[in-house]
């Protein structure tokens, strides 16, 4: 399968969340190597399989896979000839153990799960080498009972040790070496029995310095009276090691000759966890094995996107009264998510996995999915978004055939609407002589009256509410969509007259050239209109259309055609097109009258006049406000 398609349907996202349902290491390594199957009888056994899980679980039975982990590191180093450390083997005996025990779980599992039954037939009974590990090996050491010899060489190993000890102790005793000593206790270092000696008299004391302390006060000394032991015990303890290693090396070789049942073993039990995970995650999702075809036939009830919880239940169909589908609607309307949905419900499928539908789904089993969904703009080979979509384009054409699906975001986007449009129904019609299963979404009208048209295909849209600007995530096959663009702009604040003239120009094409035809002419005409309109003054009452409310006028207008306004003790810029008069300055104050105190607060008016008249106390507030 193409490794574009798996990223951009995000198969691999689904199969991480697939593998949190596996026990070990085992099973996920196997949901990693896997892939959808093109072969319908691989893919329908699949399904089975999960269904023979599910059918367990359901029932409350668990197949016991706890405390089986990955054995195949231990494999390979036995493969290699290296015999297996103490906690090797007792992780091999642990996994024998699994084996074993999920053997006998399945025995008596036919009727629940035929299929899985027969796995366990595979498995191979090796409790012989997994008691003689257990006997010879407690933990991370070789137990002293795994061999007569061992247990010799051991007790001669105490029995030295005991010696080694006594010694020591009549060292510490003795009153000859009370002054020397600096603590009364017997130390192990580096594997020799010391006596913490005082560094001064390091000299004093016959035997060997083994170690130092950090501030260099401490000597650790090996007496020389124990030497003959300590000897002896170098000695044993070298057989000990060589009779662990032959303890270790004979465990190791039974395991060897039993390479090929293990490895089986690891296989069932890897194919175990892998279905286990494939059920679990069935039975989270509540998903279903659906009906398979290979005509090309895709029928979801109420499928659901695996990737996003809660999301809107799909209904859909293709494959029976055409083969190509048109998917129209607004941006953010949900297009995508319809066919990622049916990309990843196919895969998922394909891969044996369970889907989140309702009874009478049907999915087809393609040899090949393709897909050209996002941006695919290539900064490294030079590629814009369009060319790059085309050159996607190009190898699918190539590789498509009968048993195809494909899945196209926006096909023909990315250039000049019309020769984007020509050339996406030409490639539909194309794909449509392959064979192929297509479904596409589009805003371009051209390509929706091409599959209107069409007898072999078929117009969907996605619903939208109107009055939120809410999309629905439905999809209504049969009914043509629209982009809604002329809507949601009305909603956003683009003036009618805007609107009006696109919709005309939408429905005649008769656009209107002359506000375009020559830079002198459009400036003769807007002088000429402006000479023509009122030229407010100042003082005028005006009515600010935004927001229907009274300002009056403080500035007249300027250069760009804004009007400075007192509005709500402010000074603002409004244009003259967003103002209209309300009552002249003329008509509402005398001929005399001094305009300027229209935008002097009272406070303001009050503190000149009692300048003008002398008064010490405006005066005194003027000097105190200065300093």
């Amino acid at each position: 399968m193409n490794k574009t398609t798996l990223e951009k349907l995000h198969y691999y996202e689904l199969k991480e969340i697939v593998k949190l349902y596996c026990v070990s290491g085992l099973g996920k390594r196997l949901i990693d190597k896997l892939e959808p199957s093109s072969n319908i009888r691989v893919v329908n056994k699949r399904l089975d399989e999960t269904s023979e899980a599910r059918k367990l679980l359901d029932a409350s039975y668990v197949i016991p896979l706890e405390g089986i982990f990955n054995v195949n590191p231990l494999i390979e180093k036995i493969e290699k000839g290296a015999s297996l450390e103490p906690a090797d083997l007792t992780m091999m005996s642990n996994f024998l153990r699994g084996c074993r025990k999920v053997k006998g779980f399945m025995k008596d599992k036919e009727y629940y799960a035929p299929n899985l039954n027969i796995y366990s037939e595979n498995i191979s009974d090796l409790s012989y080498i997994e008691e003689e590990i257990n006997l010879s090996i407690r933990g991370s050491i070789v137990d002293s009972n795994a061999s007569k010899e061992l247990k010799k060489i051991r007790r001669h190993i105490d029995i030295c040790e005991d010696k080694i000890k006594e010694k020591l102790d009549k060292f510490l005793k003795s009153a000859g070496n009370k002054e020397y000593i600096q603590e009364f206790f017997i130390s192990k270092r580096n594997e020799k029995y010391t006596i913490p000696i005082k560094s001064e008299y390091k000299n004093k004391v016959q035997g060997s310095i083994i170690e130092t302390s950090s501030k260099g006060t401490t000597v650790f000394m090996e007496p020389s009276v124990i030497s003959r032991y300590t000897t002896e015990l170098s000695i044993l303890k070298a057989e000990e090691s060589v009779e662990e290693y032959r303890i270790l090396a004979v465990l190791t070789e039974m395991l060897f000759e039993k390479i090929r049942e293990l490895k089986m073993n690891i296989e069932v039990i890897s194919e175990y966890d892998m279905i286990c995970a494939k059920a679990k995650y069935s039975k989270e999702v509540q998903g279903i094995k659906p009906k398979l075809n290979e005509r090309g036939y895709i029928k979801i009830n109420k499928g659901k996107y695996p990737l996003i919880e809660n999301s809107v239940p799909l209904d859909f169909e293709i494959g029976e009264d055409y083969r190509s589908l048109i998917i129209t609607g607004p941006n953010a309307g949900g297009k995508t998510i319809v066919l990622k949905t049916l990309g990843l419900l196919t895969l998922a499928v394909q891969s044996g996995f369970h889907i989140c539908a309702k009874e009478g789904t049907e999915i087809a089993v393609f040899n090949k999915v393709f897909v050209d969904i996002g941006d695919n703009q290539s900064i490294t080979n030079a590629l814009s978004t369009f060319s790059s979509h085309v050159k996607n384009l190009a190898e699918i054409i190539k590789e498509s055939s009968k048993s195809t699906l494909l899945l196209f975001d926006e096909i023909g986007s990315g250039t000049e609407p019309n020769e984007g449009s020509a050339l996406a129904i030409a490639i539909l019609e194309e794909l449509y002589h392959k064979g192929c299963i297509t479904i596409a979404t589009t805003h371009y009208g051209e390509i929706k009256n091409f599959s209107e048209q069409h007898p072999d295909f078929e117009n969907a849209a996605m619903e939208f509410e109107k009055e939120s600007l809410e999309p629905l995530y439905k999809l209504s096959i049969g009914k043509v969509g629209n982009s809604n663009a002329l809507y949601i702009s009305k909603k956003m604040g683009i003036y009618d007259s805007i609107l009006k003239r696109a919709k005309d120009y939408m429905d005649s094409k008769s656009y209107n050239y002359d506000l375009v035809s020559n830079s002198k002419v459009i400036k003769d005409k807007v002088e000429s209109k402006i000479d023509d309109i009122y030229k407010y003054s100042i003082g005028d009452k005006v009515i600010l259309l935004d927001n229907n409310e009274s300002a009056i006028v403080y500035k007249e207008m300027d250069k760009l055609n804004n009007v400075t306004v007192l509005y709500k003790n402010q000074f603002i810029e409004v244009n003259y097109k967003r103002m209209k008069l309300e009552i002249k300055a003329s008509e509402l104050y005398p001929e005399d009258y001094d305009l300027n105190q229209l935008f002097v607060s009272y406070k303001e008016r009050k503190l000149e006049r009692d300048i003008e008249r002398g008064s010490k106390k405006a005066l005194k507030k003027i000097r105190k406000e200065s300093m």
